[in-house]
């Protein structure tokens, strides 16, 4: 490969640069043909002299957030995306309507500020290289000896840098290599150049193009002709690259092959279940590396070395200065224009300090009840760009000894995470704020110039802590200034994990000692002067240029974060003009000021001694400071003076590095692998890894303290050598307490660690530092992460921090804007689940945004080995930002978990990381024949079987059960009673629209059969549709069909509004039905010979059609008497919620049987009337309309449902008007009085609506009962009078129209409460009403006279024992004769109508109800005195979905999915290739619909252990109800594959 170069490239640096990257990715490429393998064993140490015009020639426009930054890093991940490149994935991209996607354009400009500071640095890290200085085979023997030149390596080469500057004859020879490359490594390129700033130590020639050719080996190459898509840019490909279209059907194809591809864990770590399915943690692995070396000694400080002239505390050092010196200066603050705004003299400082004490103590409040007394708090409230200020009112409070508490200034009421700062300053009964005049004006205030509440905030008084505002202090009053106790001094916030803010409160002799350990780790001298970049509230600015600046009288010049985002290299400036000693930065600044910095001139870095890094404890510093140092040196900057410090809110500093003489070796570094990380071991990287971590030292402990580490979790025992733990001190220079929280603060600041053996180390309590890390040799401190960022995931341990600079090398690396990523875990199913959340620059193409997020999402897959289970795009500057613009990390995770993000794109990859889920359930035999069976036992239970009362014990008067034919009870009621009422129907306004009495019905009746037998020529036995809407027409027209001895079938009419899909039902139904003429209105007639009509079914074909509305006025010769009480009263039709239209056969005898067993359960009399909300066209519904009054002779009131659309009170209005004691209703009803009535119940009852007198209130429905609707429903109308016991449900099925109705007497329906994870295992587990997983069910009313019941079990047909889940067979003299079906599919019909036990009772013929359901007795008495059988039906077989071999009912996933986020209405699911797919109805702007994906997945993994495969979101109403009010789960999914649902998103899950 060299003879590609031209001669001059082929120098050391460039040999030393190709030795690392082979060795570091050769494993990922093929050997190329001719490639010298002695280049990867070569061991010459590169030469550096930095020159920093060839850094500036390729900088990048800063538009990433460099915090993340790492060459060598950003070419391993490229590399491992190239390794994947190989095995395509085709992922499906997600469908979006397009007005998802058009997105508004946030404003694209980017000041370089990063990402903002972050609060404790959790973002504000600098980046390391994750190659680590040359791979040691032993780093921590190298450390001790390492030589001034290899660390300088470290920032490895600008592999994947790019510049567009080609010139002529080395750019060809660049297009050459790469094409060369192109034709034998695999490597991925993206056709633009990736915009990367890259710091390289490649020291060779100065020429630029020389430089450029390094990179063609690496990561992108501008010359690159033909671009191969990147990892999966095949998107819409299938696996073998054949193009398909964007169906959803073909979607579902391709991720169900993605999905069959094997999934790294093996399946080894899933556990057999009896039952109890806990979910198994992985199995450990025997190969995991495991820490190997001794335990960890504690390291000890050198002592505090006590110098005579320290003042006894910071006060009396102010005092001292402030008259000895008092023209000195103590800090000079910058305006924005970087020229000097103001200068602080100690004398200054001195005396308004005394003033704040003064008027703190004496003017606040009155001088008998003063607000403020010593040891109170106080919040300090100032902006960043006025250190004075806040200055002299900190002093101030240490003078007056009150506690100050600094914290941001809140913007606006509702400003991320200031509600915790509230919470905080509540719980530290702050009352008084003092704040900046400038900072008090730009408060938000009210109408009246007072300034609000801030949400959560207690209430305070705000005082401006400025001079003029003062009171001067008498002459006689001073200040008491005592040596430092153990009083508190200060209380610094920090702000958690979770987003709580406590308070760290520090000690005054733990405040100054801490000032004399930087006095003598930094060496400080009086009247120094240091340049401070930092947040001078908290953390490492107020420790040095607040606090430690005073004790030594040194200057501080402030630079404010304004002026850092106008100019980032000001700091630099100040530090010449100044001629600065020491600067306080982090890696962020000096990543600023490297990408703004031009060859200035005047630049001279060599008064500085020390350049602190503040976040030098990020790992992803470290590359920050090689760059720096690389194009500083020739600037004067000694390479020996960047110190990088650990510190945290609770031990102060931690750890810093001492400024090293010159010509000192400086100290060596870690490369440590990824993996061994994960494990919490400390393993030197075996060099063919990608995945690396380089880590920089920290410097020694502190002086006077003492340091070691402990395992992280669980007890302080300490680390072996090789472990990585949380470093703990020991020394009087820490916080002492979280304000008000013992417990936190025991388990933090008073920790005894313990050897193994379980004794003390140390009788003095340690603090926690927050920080995991280890102790390397010669004492220097290493620190890995925090431990705020860990994230724990099936057993292993990774860093936030890590993931983020792993997505951020991903290229493109522009994709994300500025950087800004938020990386954290949510708890999904018993493990921690990581959640990527980016911004996405405001120009990025959805295209973009796909290929990125499956980059990532194999990056991170290669790098750590670890799944992302949810990556979600934000547009650009959406996140939560802290108060220095970074993100905020847990007010975005609480959005995330709210469904409140609204990201813009989102990809789940649930099927790559859920490995714990429970084993698929084998099927086990159940009790077969071969099973003991003694008297009525099934392995020692009671068979479950149950009966309602006995048709034929019964005595009553029933006089209609003379008669064997419906048609006889009419004439017999015609002449008896004529003009009693039989049916009433009721318009939308509620008055009555018509009525029938006896004979009215009769003659009417009469007048359809002659015209039925005149102008239909009908022979016996022919079938009739009748198309009639709702009302008494359709009562007449059936009696007179009865009347000519044909035989009727009711149809739904089809919708005016929506024909071309209600018309084909109608068609359908009057082909299989075979009828031979149609009956209906004159409205409907015209309907069906509309255009509409012709354009959706053939009009030609339709079976003569007679209108009814002018009846002949003569009478039928003779009324048809049938001979045979067994021949076909009716056919009842109804389409099945999976779509199935089934006829089913009622012969005379059946309707008979079941208008007596109803009359009888629910004691129905003439003298009674009930009101009826129902469609007449099928099951109950239509017996209660049309033939139930005919046989008991009570008064129907009729009223349609539609009419409800207009007017939501008509039904319970009826009821009310007429005095109803007995009503029966649909859910659909249910539930439209629910939505539509639920804030009209006031004025419901002052129109006098009253339902005390109803005893029964009953839902027909062929379904589990809805227990949540009908509860919900009874305390919504508990204010009319509505009894809750009267409200219960009925259940009826094909094969039996109704098996149970509640009726009048006999005790109330029951609920249980069942175990869901059992009944997907067809067990029925009773539990607690609450526990865990629990499901109640109620039964569905009592079992009718003349029915009886025995649960069996579908698959063995042998019966079951009480309490177990079966198949619900019925044997009634109502049941249905048989299904009527044009195609004589007699198989099915014998199976249905008449089956046979296995074994036991096997002579009794049976009808399959076809819903699984159990039985159980309860404690309570029937009528008869027996105890009483409740049945519960918990669901149709039909629609129950079989994944990983167990039965889930839709109803239960769809009832959590619904309650997971207050925008979905509506819910179903089904399944399709063994994927779930889940249907979701949005109430909201299009922009939550991407919410919805992540919770949508996160509830059904949580509460049903199944993973969703595809989510769809669609608009209100997409999800098809037949008109009882169930889904139409089939038809969905028919229009979900056809691709017509028009859906808002569509995410496919991984």
């Amino acid at each position: 490969q060299l003879d590609h170069f031209p001669k001059l490239f082929r120098d050391i640096t460039q040999k030393g640069y190709e030795k690392k990257r082979s060795k570091l990715i050769g494993a990922y490429f093929p050997q190329t043909p001719g490639m010298d393998p002695s280049l990867s064993q070569e061991r010459r140490t590169p030469v550096t002299s930095s020159s920093s015009s060839r850094y500036h020639r390729r900088r990048s426009s800063g538009s990433r957030d460099e915090r993340y930054r790492s060459d060598v890093h950003t070419e391993a991940v490229q590399a491992a995306l190239a390794k994947h490149k190989e095995k395509k994935m085709a992922v499906p991209m997600p469908s979006k309507r397009r007005s998802l996607v058009v997105q508004t354009s946030m404003d694209t400009y980017t000041p370089p500020e990063g990402d903002g500071e972050e609060e404790d640095g959790e973002g504000g890290g600098g980046t390391s290289s994750r190659a680590g200085s040359l791979s040691m085979e032993h780093w921590i023997s190298r450390a001790i000896h390492s030589t001034s030149s290899t660390t300088t390596t470290t920032s490895s080469a600008a592999s994947s840098s790019s510049s567009s500057t080609h010139s002529g004859g080395s750019g060809a020879a660049s297009g050459r290599l790469a094409d060369v490359l192109a034709q034998h490594v695999h490597i991925s390129n993206h056709s633009a150049p990736p915009d990367v700033t890259s710091y390289t130590n490649i020291t060779a020639n100065t020429t630029t193009d020389g430089i450029q050719v390094d990179k063609a080996p690496g990561a992108g190459t501008t010359a690159q002709k033909q671009t191969p898509k990147y990892g999966n840019a095949e998107l819409m490909e299938t696996g073998d690259g054949v193009p398909v279209s964007s169906r959803v059907s073909a979607k579902i194809q391709q991720l169900v092959n993605t999905l069959k591809r094997p999934k790294r864990p093996p399946l080894r770590e899933f556990f057999v279940d009896d039952f109890e399915e806990l979910l198994e943690v992985q199995q450990p692995d025997p190969n995991v590396p495991k820490a190997e070396g001794a335990e960890v000694v504690t390291m000890a400080g050198e002592q505090l070395g006590v110098v005579t002239n320290w003042p006894p505390s910071l006060e009396a050092a102010l005092q001292r200065w402030g008259t000895i010196s008092p023209k000195a200066p103590c800090l000079t603050t910058m305006d924005t224009n970087g020229k000097p705004l103001y200068v602080l003299t100690y004398g200054k400082l001195w005396s308004r300090s005394v003033k704040v004490a003064y008027n703190l103590l004496h003017k606040l409040g009155t001088k008998q009840e003063p607000l403020v007394r010593p040891g109170d708090r106080v919040a300090l409230v100032f902006p960043n760009n006025d250190p004075a200020a806040f200055m002299t009112a900190f002093y101030g409070c240490l003078l007056a000894e009150v506690v100050p508490v600094p914290i941001e200034v809140p913007l606006t009421r509702k400003d991320a995470g200031s509600q915790q700062i509230g919470f905080l300053l509540g719980s530290c009964g702050v009352t008084v704020a003092l704040t900046s005049d400038a900072c008090h004006k730009g408060l938000p205030k009210s109408s009246t110039g007072e300034i609000p509440q801030f949400k959560g905030w207690p209430k305070v008084l705000w005082c401006v802590a400025e001079s003029k505002h003062l009171s001067k202090p008498p002459r006689d009053w001073f200040p008491h200034i005592k040596e430092a106790n153990q009083d508190t001094a200060y209380i610094e916030y920090k702000t958690c994990k979770d987003g709580g803010v406590l308070g760290v409160t520090v000690m005054r002799i733990a405040m100054l000692t801490h000032c004399q350990t930087l006095t003598q780790s930094c060496a400080y001298t009086e009247a120094e002067t240091i340049v401070n970049v930092l947040d001078f509230k908290k953390d490492v600015g107020l420790w040095h240029a607040v606090l430690t600046s005073v004790m030594n009288m040194m200057h501080v010049i402030s630079i404010p974060y304004a002026l850092m985002k106008v100019n980032p290299l000001s700091w630099i400036q100040k530090v010449c003009q100044y001629k600065a000693k020491v600067a306080f930065v982090k890696s962020r600044d000096m990543h600023w000021a490297l990408v703004a910095h031009r060859d200035q001139r005047d630049i001279n870095l060599s008064s500085l001694r020390m350049l602190v890094v503040a976040d030098g404890a990020n790992p992803w510093s470290i590359s920050s400071c090689d760059s720096f140092l690389n194009v500083f040196q020739t600037k004067g900057l000694r390479p020996e003076v960047i110190c990088p410090c650990a510190s945290s809110p609770e031990a102060l500093t931690v750890a810093i590095r001492r400024p090293l003489d010159e010509g000192c070796a400086p100290p060596g570094r870690g490369v440590l692998s990824m993996l061994g990380l994960s494990h919490g071991v400390i393993r030197v990287d075996s060099e063919e890894k990608l995945s690396v971590l380089t880590l920089q030292d920290v410097g020694m402990v502190m002086p006077g303290g003492l340091m070691c580490t402990v395992k992280p979790e669980g007890i302080p025992v300490l680390c072996k050598t090789d472990e990585i733990g949380e470093l703990c001190v020991c020394t009087v220079a820490t916080g002492t307490s979280y304000y008000g929280l013992a417990g936190m603060t025991k388990n933090t600041f008073e920790v005894y660690p313990v050897c193994n053996s379980g004794t003390p180390i140390s009788e003095f309590p340690f603090t926690r530092t927050g920080l995991l890390g280890f102790i390397g040799p010669a004492g220097l401190i290493f620190v890995a992460g925090k431990m705020d960022g860990l994230m724990v995931v099936g057993g292993r341990r990774h860093n936030a921090d890590d993931i983020v600079a792993t997505a951020l090398a991903v290229e493109p690396m522009k994709f994300v804007y500025r950087g800004r990523i938020a990386v954290f875990s949510i708890p999904v199913l018993h493990d921690e689940r990581i959640v990527v959340v980016a911004e996405q620059r405001p120009d990025s193409t959805e295209e973009d945004s796909f290929q990125w997020m499956s980059r990532v999402l194999q990056a991170i897959d290669s790098i750590h080995q670890v799944g992302v289970y949810c990556l979600a795009l934000v547009p650009s500057n959406t996140l939560p930002k802290t108060p220095l613009g970074g993100i905020h990390l847990s007010e975005t995770k609480q959005l995330f978990l709210e469904g409140a993000l609204h990201p813009c794109n989102v990809l789940m990859c649930p099927h790559t990381c859920v490995t714990n889920l429970p084993k698929p359930r084998q099927k086990q035999p159940e009790i077969g024949p071969a099973s003991v069976m003694v008297g009525n036992l099934v392995s020692g239970k009671r068979i479950a079987q149950a009966s309602g009362r006995d048709l034929g014990q019964i005595e009553d008067n029933d006089q209609a059960r003379k008669f064997l034919f419906l048609s006889e009870v009419l004439q017999w009621r015609a002449q008896t009673t004529p003009d009693h009422v039989l049916y009433t129907l009721l318009n939308s306004r509620g008055t009555i629209y018509s009525s029938l009495t006896c004979v009215q019905l009769h003659k009417r009746a009469e007048k359809i059969a002659a015209m039925l037998a005149e102008r239909g020529h009908l022979q016996d036995g022919d079938h009739v549709a009748l198309v009639y809407p709702p009302g008494v027409d359709l009562i007449v027209a059936f009696y007179g069909c009865l009347y000519a001895g044909c035989v009727p079938i009711t149809v739904r009419p089809p919708h005016p509004q929506n024909i071309a899909t209600t018309l084909p039902t109608v068609k359908m139904i009057v082909e299989v039905s075979q009828s031979v003429c149609v009956m209906t209105t004159q409205v409907i007639l015209k309907l069906l010979r509309s255009k509409e009509a012709s354009a959706a079914v053939d009009v030609r074909s339709w079976p003569p059609v007679m209108d009814t509305d002018d009846l002949p006025k003569k009478k039928p010769p003779l009324l048809y008497k049938p001979s045979n009480p067994d021949t076909l009263a009716y056919l009842d039709f109804s389409v099945s919620t999976t779509g199935m239209l089934a006829g089913v056969k009622m012969s005379h005898t059946a309707t008979s049987a079941f208008c007596r067993s109803i009359k009888l359960q629910c004691e129905l009399y003439p003298s009674r009337e009930v009101a009826i909300c129902l469609d007449p066209y099928c099951g109950l519904g239509f017996v209660l309309w049309c033939l139930c009054s005919v046989y008991s002779g009570h008064q129907s009131i009729l009223i349609p449902p539609s009419e409800l659309e207009v007017n939501p009170s008509l039904w319970l209005s009826a009821v009310s008007q007429y005095k109803v004691r007995d009503t029966f209703c649909s859910y659909s009803v249910m539930e439209l009085c629910t939505k539509g009535l639920g804030l009209q119940t006031d004025s419901l009852k002052s129109r006098g609506v009253d339902l005390s007198r109803v005893r029964t209130c009953v839902v027909v429905a062929e379904e589990r009962p809805r227990i949540a609707l009908t509860q919900s429903f009874s305390k919504l109308f508990k204010d009319l009078g509505l009894h809750p016991r009267a409200v219960s449900t009925s259940f009826g099925c094909r094969v039996n129209l109704a098996i149970c109705l509640q009726g009048t007497s006999g005790p109330d329906p029951t609920t249980v409460f069942v175990d869901m994870r059992a009944l997907r295992h067809d067990r029925v587990r009773l539990v607690e009403r609450g526990s865990p997983h629990s499901l109640p069910l109620m039964e569905s009313g009592k079992i009718l006279p003349g029915v009886r019941i025995i649960i069996a079990n579908p698959e063995t047909k042998g019966p079951m024992g009480e309490s177990h889940l079966g198949e619900i067979w019925v044997q009634s003299g109502h049941n249905a004769s048989g299904y009527f079906t044009v195609y004589g599919d007699e198989s099915l019909q014998s199976d249905h109508f008449n089956s046979r036990l296995s074994f036991g009772d096997t002579q009794t013929i049976w009808a399959r109800t076809g819903y699984l359901g159990f039985l159980r007795r309860t404690e309570l008495t029937d009528a008869s005195g027996d105890r009483h059988d409740a049945l519960y039906v918990v669901g149709a077989l039909e629609e129950a979905m079989e994944l990983r071999g167990m039965r889930y009912h839709p109803i239960d996933i769809e009832t959590s999915v619904i309650r997971t986020h207050k925008s979905i209405t509506e819910c179903a699911v089904f399944t399709w290739t063994n994927l779930l797919v889940v249907v979701v109805e949005l109430d909201g702007s299009e922009q939550e619909a991407l919410d919805l994906v992540p919770l949508v997945t996160n509830v059904v993994l949580e509460e049903h252990y199944l993973i969703v495969g595809v989510v769809v979101v669609v608009d209100i109403g997409v999800i098809p109800i037949n008109s009882r009010g169930e889904k139409q789960r089939m038809h969905l999914r028919d229009g979900f594959l056809a691709d017509q649902l028009d859906p808002i998103y569509v995410a496919y899950n991984m």
